[in-house]
């Protein structure tokens, strides 16, 4: 189906409600975050790793009040992509963007794929081999890929079943794991604020999933109203699930433990409060949040993708060889988000998928400043959005430079990597056309 006919199709079928997208935006943040990279946060925030969530969240809602009065506005399955050519007009730096989102999306994906790998291991007791989890990676991506192929009223049911499941269980567990919290046993440990400042921008993928929703809005009946709502309304759930879940865990169990159980220290939680049952009922659904994070994220991924080809956003010659219809936007996102699942370990892809988004938030924010005559935002809120994004992202980039410098390289790579294909296809396109 070309990228026209499926915006057609979108326009005539309404199906996304305002349930489905909220769905679809709690299912883009509840993802490996939450279950796998708790145990690197609190390294650095300790036992105030639920504040560093509460400051993620707050960091998050002034993106959500930029991307919420943007997408009322704007309306398009391109979502953000739309965002920058409206905000910096077309041209090397809204293509460069939209190329470097593109790919944020992609390491997304890939760090939700890499979290539900680890709960899969941990399920087998941690004796699966390399070759096996590799295999498991492949096959969770191709999957969410067919589910994207087979239409975005799909996405949203999918979303529904696999969050409704997911939210249950992590309700159940939090309140039987305050049931039986020993408050007098319970000591503070660690938590300086530089420390809660890099551990909040760590857990800043949690929330990007906010992103996602506008890239549903042109398949909503009322995009003026459900989008801002569903947006706030998942960022509200999400956060109080987080706070109320890492709060049980760190009341649960020492640091240390934290640190160690690291990628899975959720289930072992739940192992406490509840044996071998818990162990497992936690696992299943941290599979399915990070199974649902990975099908949100590649459809927000391929939607970006087909919508800036169809658009020219990035350029002619890429949009006419690599990404000119959604069925090949949706191959190439796919091969891209296995590719990274690959190479890199879950702790360097959630720390470059915190710092890309916080990167890319910030610089769709400061052109939404440019046009905020016409979305009727407040420029006040709008700046504070900017500032506290980029504070987060220096203290984030400072400590992954200093502990884990191939992420950092990797990330530089891909962002001037984004805007030197953009300038080079645009030189290519020139070229053709003159001749």
């Amino acid at each position: 189906m070309s990228t026209e006919l499926l915006k057609q199709n979108l326009k005539q079928n309404k199906d996304i409600s305002l349930f489905s997208a909220t769905a679809l935006g709690i299912g883009g943040m509840m993802g490996a975050g939450l279950y796998s990279l708790l145990g690197l946060a609190s390294s650095h925030a300790g036992t105030l790793v639920p504040l560093a969530f509460l400051v993620g969240a707050i960091a998050a809602s002034f993106s959500v009040y930029s991307y919420a009065k943007l997408g009322s506005t704007f309306p398009s399955s391109g979502g953000a992509a739309t965002f920058t050519v409206m905000s910096f007009g077309p041209g090397i730096i809204s293509g460069g963007l939209n190329i470097f989102q593109y790919i944020a999306y992609l390491i997304a994906a890939a760090l939700y794929a890499a979290g539900f790998v680890e709960y899969t291991n941990s399920l087998f007791g941690g004796n699966l081999s390399h070759t096996t989890l590799k295999c498991i990676t492949t096959a969770l991506i191709l999957i969410c890929t067919f589910i994207n192929l087979l239409g975005p009223s799909l996405v949203g049911k999918a979303e529904t079943f696999a969050i409704g499941l997911v939210v249950i269980s992590l309700l159940l567990f939090s309140v039987m794991g305050f049931d039986q919290v020993n408050f007098r046993t319970f000591q503070m440990d660690g938590g300086s604020i530089e420390g809660i400042a890099i551990a909040a921008g760590i857990l800043y993928i949690n929330f990007q999933g906010f992103g996602v929703v506008t890239n549903s809005s042109s398949a909503m009946k009322s995009p003026q109203k459900e989008l801002p709502l569903a947006m706030f309304l998942a960022l509200i759930l999400v956060t109080v699930a987080y706070i109320a879940v890492s709060t049980s865990i760190v009341l649960l169990m020492p640091l240390n433990s934290i640190q160690i159980s690291s990628g899975h220290v959720l289930a072992v939680a739940a192992q406490i409060v509840a044996g071998k049952f818990g162990f497992i009922v936690i696992s299943i659904s941290a599979l399915l949040a990070c199974a649902a994070a990975v099908n949100a994220t590649i459809f927000a991924a391929s939607n970006i993708a087909a919508d800036v080809a169809q658009k020219i956003t990035i350029s002619s010659a890429l949009g006419s060889s690599v990404l000119k219809n959604n069925l090949r936007a949706l191959t190439v996102s796919s091969f891209g988000v296995i590719a990274l699942a690959l190479v890199f370990p879950l702790n360097e892809v959630g720390q470059m998928a915190s710092l890309a988004f916080l990167l890319v938030y910030a610089a769709i924010t400061y052109g939404h400043i440019r046009i905020s005559q016409k979305t009727g935002a407040s420029r006040k809120i709008l700046w504070f959005a900017i500032v506290i994004n980029l504070t987060l992202f220096s203290s984030l980039m400072l400590n992954t430079i200093k502990n884990s410098p191939s992420s950092a390289i990797a990330l530089l790579i891909a962002l001037l990597g984004s805007f030197l294909i953009e300038g080079l296809a645009r030189l290519k396109s020139k070229h053709t056309q003159l001749n």
